[in-house]
């Protein structure tokens, strides 16, 4: 990318990737930059889970599917049972069957944990789009329940998982959708 506003305009949300991995010391450059970004009075409480294994990555989708559909199942006007006859298809990959799935997690008693961890997610996915790889924010690998899942990926307890973001080499990238000019309520001088 040649300048910042081209990689604010360039990064995308994608969920089409090419089958080849991604280097784990890109993964670990790509975090180590994201921890760059501000967190309250520095707290820094973001911590990561890397998961390349796609068999893993397919039995966390396949968890959340369930969790998910028994919140749904539970709360049916939930916006969330839009999602309902994806999540019934056994086919459907919640990970988009990425290379690489990065969990950004914090303790879920710091009160700033889930700012403090989107701002490390943030500036993960535009690390990682500048050098020319291709990430989204999956919040439907949010809800995993399932203890023997959580401690093989070695989620320690007490912790939340914010930002499941997953990340590979795009083999498509779908055009910016149109963005609505700014809303300022009032400005005061």
């Amino acid at each position: 990318m040649d300048s910042f506003e081209e990689l604010l305009h360039k990064r995308r949300s994608i969920r089409d990737f090419e089958g080849r991995e991604v280097p784990l010391s890109l993964i670990r450059e790509i975090i180590r930059e994201s921890t760059l970004a501000p967190s309250a009075s520095h707290g820094q409480p973001w911590r990561f889970i890397i998961i390349t294994d796609r068999g893993v990555m397919k039995r966390i989708s396949d968890a959340c599917k369930g969790a998910l559909l028994e919140r749904i199942e539970a709360h049916p006007e939930l916006p969330l049972s839009g999602y309902k006859s994806a999540l019934e298809n056994r086919a459907f990959n919640i990970f988009y069957n990425a290379p690489c799935l990065v969990y950004i997690v914090g303790p879920a008693d710091v009160g700033s944990v889930e700012v403090d961890c989107a701002l490390a997610a943030s500036y993960l996915m535009f690390a990682a789009a500048r050098r020319g790889l291709g990430t989204c924010w999956i919040g439907l690998g949010t809800p995993l329940d399932d203890p023997v899942i959580r401690e093989e990926i070695g989620l320690p307890d007490g912790y939340r998982i914010v930002a499941p973001v997953i990340v590979g080499y795009p083999a498509s990238i779908p055009e910016p959708l149109p963005r609505e000019e700014p809303n300022i309520l009032k400005i005061i001088s």
